[in-house]
């Protein structure tokens, strides 16, 4: 019998160094020293403030910033500790209800803009935690932004063309905005007209 044990023992204490401590250890190092900034969790800092994760979206509701996609995390929006879509199906009253304030909060805020709202402005994406926008809902939020910020409609436009993003590796996906990359180019370029 112990001629079973001791074998068995040394196995296991032998996979446990290599797939519980060696190799993690090694895919950190990795990827630290690969990607140091993904490893990290991509976060944004400027002067020394963090400002966010440029893969976790935020809140905004100040009328001079884009706004992301609605979050359906809980307790609060862009929740990363519970991930989660809203399973409101698209026949499901609250969900209409949830659309409709949406837009009503949309059209409050910016009554000349009559085009049509892009659906991502509405609808929560199954994460809840969304960091981009389509080119069309940054688009669609331009001339409230300037308004609000005192900036030409033409420079916000610019800064949007200069955030989208294309597919990835030119196949997957659809072009995307990082609203906190872009909403943070504006506090830039808004430093800039003020002279701070």
């Amino acid at each position: 019998m112990n001629a079973m044990w001791r074998p068995a023992l040394f196995l296991f204490v032998a996979l446990t160094a290599i797939t519980g401590l060696l190799y993690p250890a090694l895919v950190t190092l990795i990827g630290r020293v690969a990607f140091p900034a993904q490893a990290s969790g991509s976060l944004i800092v400027d002067q020394n403030r963090l400002l966010g994760s440029a893969l976790i979206g935020q809140s905004f509701s100040d009328p001079g910033y884009f706004w992301g996609r609605p979050s359906a995390t809980a307790p609060q929006p862009y929740n990363g500790a519970a991930s989660s879509g809203s399973n409101l199906g698209p026949l499901n009253p609250a969900l209409a209800d949830a659309v409709k304030t949406r837009i009503a909060a949309l059209r409050a805020l910016d009554p000349e803009n009559t085009a049509p709202i892009p659906v991502d402005l509405v609808t929560a994406s199954a994460s809840g935690l969304d960091p981009h926008i389509s080119p069309a809902a940054a688009l669609f939020q331009a001339a409230r932004v300037a308004r609000a910020r005192g900036l030409k409609l033409d420079a916000v436009q610019d800064a949007i063309a200069r955030h989208t993003q294309g597919r990835q590796w030119g196949l997957f996906g659809e072009p995307r905005v990082n609203v906190l990359e872009l909403n943070r180019a504006l506090d830039l370029m808004s430093q800039e007209v003020s002279g701070k």
